[in-house]
């Protein structure tokens, strides 16, 4: 049965208005180290991605980070990393990230968060793999986001048998263990997609 080892983190550039969100981003980040599962990460050191990527480190704990070449001065490229991947665009990332990656959580953020986030969602629905996919719903952030996909739901546009499988945590406490509990109703083969398939995504 499979094991969460590593965990992609999606989140914003920026710290949002709400210093819950930082200090979610920070616990996490806390506990991926305590639990010795390494972190997959947009590779900046602003925003939530910092945070949580510096949260990690400060704890004895491991990370990659991918960033794109063009994004390495805007976002800040965090150096202390024990891996950094700069790719040559956001479509090579996301493979990358895609594959280096047992599970994925998405922290408050923007477009860009919701873009990967939205993008994991869909290859999932279509079957192209069954990795957990975890909310971290603090101060009910995506709250907006489950009731869109509740109201396409009503609408049909998401059908029967096109179900989106979606995990919620409100808590940081609770997101390891509802990404442990549904990683290991996965066979491993279901679980992991060629990386020849990734490219044709």
């Amino acid at each position: 049965m499979s094991t969460i080892k590593t965990v992609c983190v999606y989140c914003g550039s920026g710290p949002g208005t709400n210093p819950r969100f930082t200090e979610g981003a920070k616990a996490f980040g806390k506990a991926l180290a305590e639990n010795n599962i390494r972190l997959v990460y947009g590779g900046g050191s602003l925003g939530l991605m910092g945070s949580v990527a510096t949260s990690v480190l400060d704890h004895g704990g491991t990370v990659t980070g991918i960033i794109p070449d063009f994004l390495r001065m805007r976002e800040n490229a965090l150096t202390r990393v024990q891996e950094m991947i700069v790719t040559p665009d956001m479509h090579e990332r996301k493979r990358l990230m895609f594959e280096r990656s047992d599970a994925f959580v998405a922290l408050p953020g923007g477009v860009g968060t919701l873009e990967e986030l939205v993008e994991q969602l869909t290859w999932k629905q279509l079957g192209r793999h069954a990795k957990p996919v975890l909310l971290a719903n603090i101060d009910n952030f995506w709250e907006p986001l489950l009731s869109l996909l509740s109201h396409m739901r009503q609408t049909e546009f998401i059908r029967a048998g096109l179900s989106v499988d979606i995990l919620k945590a409100d808590r940081i406490e609770e997101i390891l263990p509802k990404l442990k509990s549904a990683a290991a109703q996965i066979e491993d083969a279901e679980k992991q997609l060629a990386p020849e398939m990734a490219r044709k995504l």
